[in-house]
């Protein structure tokens, strides 16, 4: 049962700066958040001291960004920790679904904007037809009770292999959360509905994904040759290098272990995605560049 002590009402206490470096989203990206879920997370209880929307989705968020419940109970909120946990799984339930992930998240069909992608592409290092580019990344996770064995990946730690497509400006574009650590990327791209859209042709012909050589090349999916004489490849991937450290270094819950079971931490790429790609790029450009956040290095290989 949640506390019954005043709740702290932070969005009007904090100043947009401050409510960035604790919850990653400014008041009007949190507001939109709240209103994109309202619905899905009101209390269905009349009781005077439910649980606000707006509560349940700064609580979220304050995991999301540091990857610890307890940070949840500091901001003085009002929430024990037993309703700090449904709070974050009713959220992050709703979040993921798939009405809401596919609002922020699309693979373009279209041919315009196609065009606009390999544009920018070609303006990195002239390379000529990419739509976007293409990687796994390890989010670590604890043993799991069930078939432990398949989460280890080839790094020795149990994780979920996530895979995730950028355009040239490191929006998501298309994301896969379910394999567990052990599976290939190969594999995971072998069953993803992103090899169905290239290979049934929903994707225009020459427009082409760059993955590295963890990766099959097809006529869609362009790899590395062993030796390389020039670096145009290499440049024009490292953006999914980049987009993959900006999404773990703004939501730590990615970088470090998340202690929730596989099918819940599976739910958390999904809805990190949509607070990472709501409309206020002043947010996200504020949170890419200000080192006064202490982020966490990100290893080179995802």
């Amino acid at each position: 049962m949640a506390n019954r002590r005043g709740r702290r009402d932070v969005l009007q206490t904090l100043d947009d700066r401050e409510l960035l470096r604790r919850y990653r989203l400014d008041c009007a990206g949190i507001m939109f958040v709240v209103d994109l879920l309202r619905d899905a997370i009101t209390s269905p209880t009349r009781r005077h001291n439910a649980i606000t929307p707006e509560t349940k989705v700064i609580t979220t968020l304050r995991y999301l960004a540091t990857g610890k419940m307890q940070q949840c109970s500091s901001d003085d909120l009002g929430l024990s920790q037993s309703s700090i946990s449904r709070v974050i799984r009713q959220t992050l339930t709703a979040l993921s679904q798939p009405n809401i992930v596919t609002q922020f998240v699309s693979f373009p069909l279209d041919a315009r904007t196609l065009h606009t992608h390999k544009r920018a592409f070609m303006d990195i290092a002239g390379f000529p037809g990419v739509v976007g580019v293409i990687d796994g990344t390890h989010v670590r996770i604890i043993a799991p009770s069930e078939d432990e064995a398949v989460f280890v990946n080839k790094r020795n730690f149990h994780s979920i292999n996530v895979q995730i497509v950028f355009n040239a400006a490191c929006k998501i574009l298309d994301i896969v959360a379910k394999w567990p650590g052990s599976t290939h990327d190969a594999r995971m791209l072998s069953e993803s509905g992103i090899r169905q859209l290239f290979e049934r042709r929903y994707v225009p012909a020459n427009c082409h994904l760059l993955g590295d050589s963890g990766y099959p090349c097809k006529p869609w999916l362009l790899t590395p040759y062993l030796q390389p004489r020039q670096g145009a490849h290499k440049t024009t991937r490292a953006v999914v290098e980049r987009g993959i450290g900006q999404l773990k270094r703004r939501f730590h819950v990615l970088h470090g272990e998340v202690r929730l079971r596989p099918e819940k931490v599976m739910r958390i790429p999904a809805c990190v995605l949509q607070s990472h790609l709501l409309p206020w790029t002043a947010a996200h450009t504020t949170f890419s560049h200000n080192r006064r956040l202490s982020a966490p290095p990100v290893e080179k290989r995802h």
